[in-house]
């Protein structure tokens, strides 16, 4: 069976981004600041590119970016970039 990347599947990891990156910009360590500074905007840059490639009808490697944008964000969670502790967004625990 061949795996499909849906326009519902692609809408709900952008949601999932897009919500952890809103998170983690709220929640920047401040002692590790100018670290979390460029770690986010690789985010930014790697949803922008999803973006572009969903425009162009291209779920496949829009898809690969968000998991590049989110695999930043779970890095900058466990690393201490970000001070959250949601672990239905980060792979972090919850305490």
């Amino acid at each position: 069976m061949r795996a499909t990347i849906t326009p519902e599947k692609l809408a709900k990891y952008f949601a999932i981004t897009e919500e952890a990156l809103a998170l983690a910009r709220a929640h920047v360590n401040p002692e590790r600041a100018a670290h979390a500074d460029d770690a986010l905007d690789m985010v930014a840059r790697y949803v922008a590119d999803a973006r572009h490639f969903e425009r162009q009808g291209n779920a496949v490697d829009a898809f690969a970016a968000l998991s590049y944008a989110h695999g930043w964000l779970d890095c900058g969670a466990r690393t201490g970039l970000f001070l959250v502790r949601d672990s239905r967004l980060f792979t972090v625990d919850d305490g």
